[in-house]
């Protein structure tokens, strides 16, 4: 890898030196400090960060969800896709065929194909470190402040790939006091869990802590092949943390580290059709599976560290800093047809490396507050994968076909970019903002024809017959994205605001692209660079965004409610696909090829609401009360260009990973028991019909489904310990998350594969009924 020598920037080791200096006894507040105590005294109060400073949840003119530690605990929340049950307009998922690596989409916007090439459509970040890659982006709850979920563009803030929304995962900070914590779990499928989170302060202005988990749960179902458990989960993981200052200190400095470790088994999919070849029969149990592949071993590792300071120059002026680097490898084996035969096995390796650092310079003097900052990203990641497709016979009288691609992208990025709001009296407030982006792609592409086989990388002997590809491109992609919106309170309970805002998602090259079928477009017979080129890039695209939105807080701060309409204008849109490769004309595609365009427009107008109540006060006793949460999400999403082959199919493409309707409502009572408190909950979330390619298929796309949970939790009157009882998906709902479909269904019903020669619809469940009792004590 090109960029594995590479070190810690100095701009990191400047902004500690420059930290360190100016920590001295003082003189100033901390104010984030001030409104997250705030915050804590008044559960009423939620405080985000979703402007990059820390505001009240109803006073940001954004579609925003907030999920705090507490409430994701409560709930019995395992991952960040547990969210997006209660989350408006928002599908987070387990990329099919992983355990680890994020398919995330909000409003019809998104990316499902991890591969290094393809860049995402929602940020996901880590404490302000924006995870460039996809692969060990489900995070598993433990240890978190907050979750927050921003729908809508969030280009100007948050930069680049945020053209859907950005997500944001915020640790804890370390307390000033001893404190020692943990949690243990237990479960159906074996699940067994624990985490410890321990700190001390080592002096007046400097703290260490860290927290350890342990994750793990038998499978839901079998390897019938192999012999082994299929959706298993085997991880440690665990985090370390240094910080000085802060709690009313000029300055705060953290200093953090993680480290991720999955070697659960590979996760399979079902067939949802008979082989065409062997008559294999489909399974009764959809988490069951005849999957051979099972080279090279699963195992997903994740590390990173970061730094971040935060430095009060003056009492309007803050100076910040967020330095970071981060990298992952995965070996995965994907076997697309669940077949013992070697028909379309994909063992796959994956490797990300990244180095960030941004500044900011904060301001706030009265009516004007806002900031200015500068982003700067040196990315590389590398993709290698087989292709087997051994029944295909022989090709040219040899055996053992395999189809290899190696993928080599490096990103480097950098923007600047500002965002002021200012409040003209006491009702209006007019916010604007802008960041200017300058995107670098360079990818080298490797497509070759080997035999016999596995390529060594993944413990095999295959022999090269043949290069396909052999491609180097550069490109550089820039742009620029305001935001602006106005906001009006006619009183401090309630705010109208309206927004424009847009988004920019960087192009690059076709990382399974094919140099052999790029069409000869000057007719000369050959294939030249400039055509491979031209065939293999794809260009950047964009969403502009319009809300007009309502927030208003009643009863006393005891009811909240959200209203957002919003419409998007999606501009040449990203469509990645496959193709099958019939190289000797014998009508079996024996090879596949990836073609990105930039086919598409679309529209996307919709609505989001939420809604919290708290009622019945002291109906039982002093602090007894019932609460209500509800969100509903609708979206009309449709294509209103796509072209294919030079004809415009738009009539028969759908939006995918967004279903119409996503709603949900939970109903909660806290009850006073003896010396502690009982919580008890139930949560109904619902999804209508959800497409999941843009091509609609009888196989994978899932009907509109519902789930419903529940949890009761009692803890001790000062708060030191807790016991849960926890139930997800009570009613053992079977729903397809994801899958793969290589073939298509003739008139007279029969299946015609368009990859292979077994046929592949197979598919990816969501999890199965689970209960699981918890028990936490801290002091």
């Amino acid at each position: 890898m090109k960029f594995a020598a590479r070190t810690l920037s100095p701009a990191l080791f400047s902004t500690a030196m420059i930290a360190l200096a100016a920590a001295m006894p003082a003189h100033a507040q901390d104010q984030a400090g001030d409104v997250q105590a705030e915050a804590n005294e008044d559960d009423n109060v939620i405080i985000v960060s979703a402007r990059r400073r820390d505001e009240s949840l109803q006073d940001v003119p954004i579609s925003i969800t907030a999920f705090s530690g507490d409430q994701l605990e409560k709930s019995g929340a395992v991952d960040i896709t547990d969210i997006a049950q209660v989350t408006p307009n928002t599908t987070l998922e387990p990329s099919r065929g992983t355990n680890s690596t994020l398919t995330a989409f909000i409003r019809g916007v998104g990316q499902q194909d991890p591969v290094a090439g393809f860049e995402a459509g929602v940020g996901l970040y880590l404490d302000d470190v924006y995870l460039n890659r996809p692969q060990a982006a489900v995070l598993d709850i433990y240890d978190v402040e907050r979750v927050e979920v921003l729908r809508g563009p969030q280009g100007t803030l948050y930069g680049r790939n945020t053209i859907g929304g950005a997500i944001k995962y915020v640790t804890r900070r370390l307390p000033q006091e001893l404190s020692v914590k943990a949690r243990a779990t237990y479960g159906t499928y074996d699940q067994a869990e624990g985490v410890v989170t321990a700190s001390a302060p080592i002096s007046d202005l400097i703290r260490v802590g860290g927290s350890v988990a342990r994750l793990s749960r038998g499978g839901f179902g079998d390897n019938l092949n192999l012999g082994i458990e299929n959706y298993n989960k085997d991880v440690w993981a665990g985090r370390a943390s240094v910080e000085l200052g802060g709690y009313g200190e000029p300055v705060f400095v953290r200093i953090t580290g993680d480290y991720t470790r999955d070697k659960s088994n590979p996760r399979n999919g079902h067939r949802l059709i008979p082989g065409l070849v062997s008559g294999a029969p489909v399974l009764d149990d959809v988490y069951d599976t005849r999957a051979g592949l099972n080279q090279p071993e699963q195992d997903i590792e994740a590390y990173g560290l970061s730094l971040s300071a935060e430095i009060d120059l003056s009492d309007t002026l803050t100076f910040r800093s967020i330095s970071a680097w981060r990298k992952d490898e995965s070996s995965t084996p994907i076997d697309f047809d669940a077949l013992p035969v070697d028909d379309v096995d994909v063992p796959a390796f994956y490797a990300n490396e990244q180095l960030s650092q941004e500044f900011q310079l904060l301001y706030n003097d009265g009516p004007l507050n806002g900031l200015v900052g500068f982003y700067y990203l040196d990315a590389n990641a590398v993709t290698q994968f087989d292709v087997i497709l051994g029944p295909t016979g022989t090709f040219l009288s040899l055996p053992g076909l395999n189809a290899y691609t190696a993928g080599n992208v490096d990103t480097s990025t950098w923007s600047v970019f500002g965002d002021f709001t200012y409040d003209v009296g006491d009702m209006i407030s007019l916010s604007v903002g802008g960041r200017y982006t300058s995107d670098k792609r360079t990818s080298d592409i490797l497509r070759q024809t080997k035999l016999f086989g596995l390529s060594p990388q993944f413990g095999g002997n295959a022999v090269t017959i043949a290069t396909s590809t052999d491609f180097t491109g550069e490109a550089k992609f820039t742009d620029f994205t305001p935001r602006a919106s106005v906001s009006f309170k006619p009183s401090i309970d309630h705010m109208l605001y309206a927004s424009y805002s847009e988004g920019f998602k960087g192009g690059g090259f076709d990382p399974r692209g094919n140099a052999t079928i790029a069409p000869d477009t000057n007719g000369d017979g050959l294939r030249s660079y400039q055509e491979i080129y031209d065939f293999f890039l794809f260009q950047p695209e964009s969403v502009d965004s319009y809300e007009l939105g309502y927030k208003g807080t009643f009863m006393d701060g005891d009811g909240r409610i959200a209203l957002t309409g919003f419409y998007g204008d999606y501009k040449d849109v990203q469509i990645p696909g496959s193709v099958g490769v019939d190289a000797d004309n014998d009508g079996v595609f024996e090879s596949f090829a990836g073609v990105t365009t930039n086919a598409a427009k679309a529209r996307f107008k919709g609505i989001e609401a939420e809604a919290f109540f708290r009622f019945a006060h002291g109906f039982a006793g002093a602090g007894s009360s019932v609460t209500f949460n509800g969100t509903l999400g609708y979206i009309d999403g449709e294509y209103r260009e796509y072209i294919v082959n030079g004809v415009d199919v738009s009539d028969q493409r759908v939006i995918q990973n967004t279903p119409k309707w996503t709603a949900a409502s939970t109903l909660a009572m806290n009850l006073p028991v003896g010396s502690g408190d009982i919580y008890a909950a139930t949560t109904a979330s619902y999804k209508s019909k959800t497409n999941q390619f843009e091509t609609p298929s009888i196989f994978l796309d899932q009907p509109s489904y519902m789930l419903v949970d529940a949890s009761l939790v009692w803890t001790s009157g000062d708060d030191r310990f807790s016991l849960g009882l926890h139930g997800k998906n009570l009613f053992d709902k079977r729903y397809i998350t994801s899958g793969y479909q290589f073939g298509v269904v003739g008139a007279g019903g029969g299946f015609t594969p368009t990859l292979g020669t077994e046929g592949i619809a197979t598919a990816f469940y969501g999890n199965p009924r689970q209960v699981f009792v918890t028990a936490g004590f801290e002091f």
